[in-house]
């Protein structure tokens, strides 16, 4: 099937915009598993409209034997651990990419507290056949704290249905502490408490209650306008009730913006991003943001920020390769990202005028669409799958429409 491709003529002025930012998929989705625990009974507001948000609304409300999580990996994980506490019998599968990114770990740890789970292809991958616990085995599991964070969240949201609830001790480093916050937060929002003390999270056996919940707005999807407020000549946005003091760790995002070049005043309004000098070198560690790698990795290219990075490790497994991905799309305009063991460094491009009507490719990665479309402040861009952001951001073209921008299908 052919892609389609975009094409977004230059605009270098963003004034007066306000921009009504989507829904968390990161909180909406914690959110729909806890309600789902708690008997569906929860007045659920500002819940995204995201793909992977509708596909886990979908597949909660259904009592088919299979479930298509598609590319949603969030999703896939929360739904194995669901079915383990929840699914007589459920199988669970997803795309092609999907079936290549591990469960394992996560498949390990419930198989340990007594799901039966069963690999139908490759062993450590979807798709999976769950039976759900039965006899808890063990009320205490370790687990490691370098993995993806939703491992962990999908255990600790099943935990406190368990008989014996809890006690999941971290091994090692331990990555993405926000989205861990961020699963224990919304948690509490429906009555359940925690322990965390060090690398040992421990919840005993309670119930969830329905609660009045509202999704915040998406500190994601807010990165991509700080992207565009940094690389244009003059800006000046409003991203809508987006809040100083969110659960999300991509909060981070107005932190490192300052050293990129745009300031962040949080107004009754929401946040309002304008311009300011940028530093010519940066270093940052994504270990618990790793979402906001690729957007600052396309800002220091084309702004000429040497940048060094570290915590990417967990690219590798997204919806695509994110480092080799952006490794070959920053060298359309003369950019670098070097790999040196667990570091890398980013050289920008000589000059941006290297910006030749460059066609980006996305990698069926929601990301890698939004990383590169504010590259059309500087020249006419073109980027193919456009339909990617569907994923996280679907309204993500028409806000661009909203700024100015002139954009068309090929």
């Amino acid at each position: 099937m052919k892609e389609n491709t975009l094409y977004i003529k230059k605009h270098s002025r963003i004034n007066s915009t306000v921009i009504m930012l989507p829904a968390s998929k990161s909180i909406a989705n914690r959110a729909l598993i806890i309600d789902a625990l708690a008997g569906k009974k929860s007045p659920l507001k500002n819940v995204s409209e995201a793909r992977d948000t509708v596909t886990m609304q979908r597949l909660l409300n259904s009592d088919g034997p299979i479930w298509d999580v598609l590319d949603a990996g969030t999703t896939m994980r929360f739904l194995t651990a669901y079915a383990a506490v929840r699914a007589e019998e459920i199988t669970l599968t997803g795309t092609k990419r999907m079936q290549e990114r591990p469960i394992k770990i996560l498949a390990d740890s419930l198989q340990e507290l007594g799901a039966d789970i069963k690999y139908l292809n490759n062993e450590g991958y979807p798709p999976i056949k769950i039976k759900r616990i039965k006899d808890q085995l063990t009320s205490r599991i370790k687990i490691r704290g370098d993995i993806s964070s939703q491992y962990i969240s999908a255990l600790l949201m099943i935990a406190p249905e368990l008989p014996e609830g809890l006690t999941i001790e971290l091994t090692g480093h331990i990555g993405s502490r926000p989205y861990i916050k961020m699963t224990l937060a919304v948690m509490k929002a429906f009555g359940v408490n925690a322990d965390w003390k060090e690398n040992i999270i421990n919840i005993p056996k309670q119930s969830y209650h329905p609660a009045q919940y509202t999704v915040e707005p998406d500190w994601s999807a807010a990165s991509y306008w700080y992207s565009f407020a940094a690389l244009s000549e003059d800006a000046e946005i409003i991203l809508k009730d987006l809040k100083d003091d969110s659960i999300q760790g991509d909060r981070r995002i107005a932190d490192y913006m300052s050293q990129l070049g745009v300031s962040t005043e949080f107004t009754p309004q929401g946040a309002h991003l304008s311009k300011k000098a940028h530093e010519a070198n940066a270093s940052f560690d994504f270990t618990d943001c790793p979402d906001m790698a690729q957007t600052v990795a396309v800002i220091c290219a084309a702004k000429g920020i040497t940048c060094k990075m570290t915590g990417l490790e967990s690219l590798r497994i997204k919806e695509t390769d994110r480092i080799a991905a952006l490794q070959t799309e920053l060298s359309k305009f003369g950019a670098r990202l070097e790999e040196n063991e667990d570091q890398w460094l980013l050289v920008p491009a000589h000059s941006i005028a290297e910006l030749r009507s460059p066609e980006f490719d996305t990698y069926h990665d929601h990301r890698m669409a939004m990383a590169f479309a504010p590259l059309s402040t500087l020249g006419d861009i073109k980027i193919k799958d456009p339909e990617v952001v569907n994923k996280s951001y679907p309204g993500f073209w028409k806000d661009m429409n909203k700024a100015g921008f002139k954009i068309s299908e090929l």
